[in-house]
């Protein structure tokens, strides 16, 4: 927001640079929301599909599909400037599509009724932090770094416990992860915003960067979302 204001004290087109956020984060949005629609169609699927449950996680194919999303993620993040827009974007949705797949079970697991409750209450508490972060005139740079490193530490946990499976460590997982992935949905939406500003200010080659980024904003707002949501249900969600 302080970079923003400094922006629009300098005179550089207050007009234009309102309206092409705006436009910019719109675009980011929308890039999440169909990813999310996208995931949503797969899971249910999958999950309302016996044998294809079966077929994935009654056998070593559940260990691909669960590590599948995380391995693209990752190369995606690493080779998303060498790759053309229309790559890009095709590549966001085979993530989703893998995120969906890697998800699916929870129909089996936790009643649909509960899944909706916590999808919309993920959905209002979502839209409220980043609605904070967009309009917010505090610096949140500062927690990036420490929660960056609370995700690293609850990948790390949450593998452990595949094969611990302890209860009360899955608790504490569920309890950090809600919190960790509302201050990151915050913080990404202010970063996001802050480096559509640098883009804006980089003239027509911030423009050539712009797609990209909208891509890798929606991506990382799109994982807050969804990790968000899975946590949540740990603690909302009905077991059938």
């Amino acid at each position: 927001m302080q970079q923003y204001d400094a922006i629009r004290r300098s005179g550089a087109g207050s007009a234009a640079i309102d309206e092409g956020l705006r436009g910019y984060m719109n675009r980011v949005y929308g890039l999440m929301a169909v990813a999310m629609v996208i995931t949503g169609a797969v899971a249910f699927f999958i999950g309302n599909s016996p044998a294809l449950l079966q077929a994935i996680f009654g056998s070593p194919l559940k260990w691909v599909v669960m590590f599948a999303p995380l391995a693209v993620v990752f190369g995606f993040s690493a080779m998303i400037h060498k790759m053309s827009n229309a790559t890009a974007q095709i590549v966001f949705w085979v993530f989703a599509a893998l995120m969906g797949a890697s998800i699916s079970y929870i129909f089996a697991v936790f009643t649909g009724v509960s899944i909706a409750q916590t999808f919309f209450a993920t959905a209002i508490a979502f839209g409220g932090l980043s609605l904070y972060g967009y309009t917010t005139k505090r610096n949140l740079s500062a927690m990036g770094s420490f929660l960056v490193m609370g995700v690293i530490g609850l990948i790390v946990a949450s593998i452990a416990n595949i094969f611990i499976a302890s209860s009360a460590l899955q608790f504490a997982i569920s309890a950090l992860g809600v919190l960790i992935f509302a201050g990151l949905t915050a913080y990404d939406t202010q970063s996001i915003k802050n480096e559509y500003l640098g883009m804006a200010q980089m003239g027509a080659e911030g423009q050539a960067y712009m797609q990209k980024g909208a891509i890798m904003g929606a991506l990382r707002l799109y994982m807050d979302f969804l990790n968000m949501f899975m946590f949540l249900l740990q603690f909302m969600g009905n077991r059938n």
